[in-house]
């Protein structure tokens, strides 16, 4: 059966739990508690040395990185609604997973990290990366906005894996306060957090 290595807090953990659920795919769910510091533990390291959740294993075959999870994930399991086979279009989704990844990602860490997390963890909270992030998601919010004036999805017209990764990311702004309030980003979002996958992906609050 496929394992998850999982952590409810980790939006690259929810992504992939979202997409598992929205497919119905049978897994074994592992949770790896980042705050009892698991994830640094030679068992977990042996399977994914860079210390970070989620990672995937599936038989012979072991992955981690979110994206490459859920691709992998989409093509093993025939989910083109999710993921197209069809080349333009595929790019299309890859672009805005590329997107969250490098644009949205680093703002959504300098933010939610330390503004929730790092006292927690005993580290300082760097305000200078709190007031980056906080002026990049407003340059990021426009492009996003403007993007959902056009369609009610980020790459084709129904929900595909960019969506799901965005919205584990815009969630994970929620928690601190921090959500992008602008009109066609809220609708987009409710309609990602109607569906059920994304739903038992959340962590218990």
């Amino acid at each position: 059966m496929t394992k998850l290595y999982f952590f409810p807090f980790s939006q690259h953990s929810r992504r992939v739990v979202s997409l598992l659920e929205e497919a119905q795919i049978p897994y074994q769910a592992n949770l790896v508690d980042l705050a009892k510091g698991e994830h640094m533990g030679p068992d977990y390291l042996a399977i994914n040395p860079n210390h970070q959740v989620p990672s995937l294993v599936d038989e012979d075959v072991s992955l981690y990185e979110s994206h490459a999870i859920m691709r992998y994930l989409c093509d093993k399991h025939d989910l083109s609604s999710w993921y197209p086979k069809d080349a333009v279009k595929r790019a299309q989704v890859d672009q805005w997973l590329d997107w969250c990844q490098c644009q949205f990602g680093p703002m959504v860490k300098d933010i939610v990290f330390n503004m929730l997390f790092a006292e927690q963890a005993g580290l300082p909270v760097d305000t200078i990366a709190i007031e980056r992030g906080q002026k990049t998601l407003e340059s990021l919010a426009l492009i996003l906005e403007d993007k959902l004036t056009q369609q009610d999805y980020l790459a084709a017209d129904h929900a595909t894996i960019a969506d799901l990764a965005l919205a584990s990311n815009i969630f994970h702004l929620g928690l601190a306060q921090q959500a992008p309030q602008s009109h066609n980003i809220k609708a987009w979002y409710d309609r990602i957090a109607s569906l059920k996958g994304f739903q038992k992906s959340l962590p218990q609050m």
